[in-house]
């Protein structure tokens, strides 16, 4: 998952060429602070405010025949790169800081900050000045490729924000946006400030092994505890063997913040609703994905319907191999079988495929893969498949202990190209998922050198304890290699306006060149470069590596329904009115996985990804791998996973852009060809009909 600033959106993308290595001077300066305390926060939010208005303000008053690419365009695209820096360092310690008061700060920031985002997005006067340039350029087209993507992203922006409406009309929009941002922000403050814990004996917790049992804390009555973080509820979910301690944390875990997140979800959703009535749109999503690869939600319900009629079947056949094993499972447990699956179920009975059909036992994999092996290989792989170089950071300022810096360098000029944060375990008030987030714009500085980037890895695995380092599950593994591809597509991008920078492209395409990494850690020679058995050193043995590869398409239809069923809700939830998400949900969850949700649960109140920027977008993770899987198969699998001349190409056609080409053209260039679905079907474990060979609907 990636995190956006605000105030200049990532929407979509005309094409230009980006020279690969320009030696344009790089300013190697991380700017950003992490010292800030609470009262500090709200005077630099408040000096950046006044700051940023001032020039809005001047290019507003400027006369419409006097204004030049200088005064107009590059006014702004200067002081984005400084609003930029300068609102990260503010909104981003909500997320990460170890202290409450600065997280409180820091989100009333964002707040504030957010609402000035709406403040100048809706300056029409700013507007005026932007047009009245093109039309000036018109006659002599002297811009260069990216300036004039630039100038029309703003005049498109301009619209879509209503600036070409009646004055009150604009208002109107206006109060909608602030609230919006406001309740997006509550929305994921609550989920993660959830500090809700179940306490249990160590019987109620079978089946989990000694070094998990040994890491929880204990409470006044000796019982252990678990919360809701993903560290501890995903391994619970997979491995405890009673079901009633699975079924108290399932419901627990999507009731989170339900009584608050329903309000908000519904005002939402309703206020999405109004806005895109106002700006002239049938639909929110159609709102939304008009700037997106798809275009409109009719495209991307007949790409939804279509794969879930194609792995239906698959989810079918699953799911009878697990009512199977939960049928023997309970005959051997002595407890009652009445042929069903609940949703407690789901996670332990597909951990069971993993370990009964392929033979991967999750607990004996993850003792080869120490946190520090699989850091070290990951940054070892990506090094060589990018032609870079990262150096580590001593006694650089962070927010908490457990972070660390890198330097990225070109490996070949020795250029620096950018820096990056880990943050990789848990701990109170900290963001609950794992997703990068972008803290410096790569871009042009005001005086034409090149600001290098700076980015965040925020993630939440297991923590180190005294008997053991932190060992990873092989999904967990997957993760990190997913969110560090979003990290090098922050650094990697050369775009000149902060605007394109990084993973400022369409929403749809975005997951696709992290996706694209997460095939390393399913092949034999990366995994044995990040892997060895933390007591011992010992390589995995052959047979568990084969073992495990093979796993690969274990559940894969039940995990891609699952999939389907979340775009859907997130779809429906956008196109159409009044819907219950609770109930769509449920109901969409026995149409297509069998698998009713539990009662009294509203996992839509837990998703937040409804109110974190991929509202009527959620099906991007499935259309983007789409993209992902043929670039790996097209030229990666083709011509060796770790040739670095592949990886350039990769770094240059994909990577480099940012966004200041289309996706479709960047994909284009590195393929020699269009997309097609057909690497994506085989993926998912599907026979590929004959006219997948063409061009995909995408």
């Amino acid at each position: 998952m990636y995190h956006s600033s605000r105030l200049f959106p990532s929407d979509v993308l005309s094409k230009c060429e980006v020279v690969f290595g320009t030696q344009t001077r790089v300013c190697a300066e991380n700017r950003l602070r992490w010292d800030l305390t609470p009262e500090k926060i709200q005077q630099l939010s408040d000096e950046l405010i006044a700051k940023t208005k001032q020039v809005y303000d001047t290019v507003g008053c400027l006369d419409l025949d006097n204004v030049t690419y200088e005064n107009t365009l590059k006014a702004l695209a200067d002081v984005e790169v400084e609003y930029t820096v300068q609102r990260n360092m503010l909104d981003f310690p909500q997320h990460v800081s170890p202290c409450k008061e600065v997280r409180a700060a820091s989100t009333e920031a964002d707040k504030k900050l957010s609402e000035f985002d709406v403040e100048m997005s809706m300056r029409e006067d700013v507007y005026q000045r932007i047009v009245a340039l093109k039309g000036k350029l018109e006659e002599g087209d002297s811009l260069t490729v990216e300036a004039k993507r630039y100038m029309e992203r703003l005049i498109k922006l301009g619209k879509r924000n209503g600036l070409h409406l009646p004055k009150e009309t604009q208002e109107e929009i206006k109060v909608i946006k602030k609230k919006l941002s406001n309740l997006c922000i509550d929305f994921n403050k609550h989920l993660n400030e959830d500090t809700t814990s179940l306490a249990f004996t160590k019987e109620e917790l079978g089946g989990l092994p000694e070094d998990f049992l040994n890491s929880l804390e204990k409470d006044e009555d000796g019982k252990l505890k678990i919360t809701l973080k993903y560290p501890h509820y995903f391994p619970t979910m997979k491995k405890c063997y009673v079901p009633e301690t699975r079924k108290r944390l399932e419901q627990a875990f999507n009731s989170r913040c339900k009584e608050e997140n329903s309000a908000i979800l519904k005002e939402l959703v309703e206020l999405r609703a109004k806005k895109c009535a106002l700006l002239g749109f049938g639909t929110h999503a159609d709102f939304v994905l008009e700037m997106n690869m798809a275009k409109s939600a009719k495209k991307v319900t007949s790409f939804l319907e279509e794969l879930a009629r194609k792995l239906k079947p698959l989810g079918e056949e699953e799911r009878a191999v697990i009512l199977k094993l939960k049928e023997q499972e309970c005959q051997k447990r002595s407890l009652p079988f009445q042929g069903e699956l609940h949703a407690w179920d789901t996670r332990y009975y597909m951990t069971q495929v993993e370990e009964t059909q392929y033979a991967v036992d999750q607990n004996t994999l993850k003792e080869y893969f120490p946190m520090e092996v699989v850091t070290q290989g990951l940054l070892d792989i990506y090094q060589e498949l990018l032609d870079l170089t990262f150096e580590q950071v001593e006694g650089a300022p962070i927010w908490h202990d457990d972070v660390t810096l890198y330097c990225v360098k070109d490996r070949t000029s020795g250029q620096v190209v950018g820096q990056f944060y880990l943050d990789l375990f848990p701990r109170e008030g900290k963001y609950g998922h794992a997703a990068c987030f972008g803290l410096q714009p790569g871009c042009l500085l005001p005086d034409g050198t090149r600001q290098m980037a700076v980015a965040a890895m925020v993630a939440n695995f297991s923590k180190p304890t005294a008997d053991a380092p932190s060992l990873l599950q092989h999904d967990e593994v997957e993760t990190y290699f997913h969110e560090f591809g979003h990290v090098m597509h922050q650094l990697c991008a050369q775009a000149d306006f902060a605007m394109f920078s990084g993973t400022h492209v369409e929403r749809d395409f975005v997951e696709a060149p992290s996706q694209m990494l997460e095939n390393w850690v399913w092949e034999k020679e990366p995994l044995q470069r990040m892997s060895k058995h933390y007591k011992t050193g010992g390589a995995i043995p052959e047979e568990l590596l084969d073992k495990l590869i093979k796993s690969r398409l274990a559940n894969t239809g039940l995990f891609n329904l699952r999939q389907i069923v979340l775009a859907k809700v997130d779809q429906c939830l956008h196109t159409k009115c009044a819907v219950d998400p609770a109930e769509e949900y449920a109901r969409l969850c026995q149409e297509i996985l069998g698998v009713p949700a539990s009662p009294g649960t509203n996992m839509p109140a837990t998703f937040g990804h409804l109110a974190g920027g991929y509202d009527a977008q959620y099906y991007g993770y499935l259309w983007s791998e789409v993209f992902s899987m043929d670039m790996f198969y097209a030229r990666f699998k083709q011509e060796g996973i770790m040739n670095p001349k592949v990886g350039l190409d990769y770094r240059k056609c994909i990577l480099n852009p940012g966004g200041s080409e289309d996706a479709s053209d960047m994909l284009k260039k590195f393929l020699g060809r269009d997309p097609k679905q057909e690497a994506f079907l085989l993926s998912k474990g599907l026979t590929v009909e004959p006219e997948a060979g063409t061009p995909c609907a995408c």
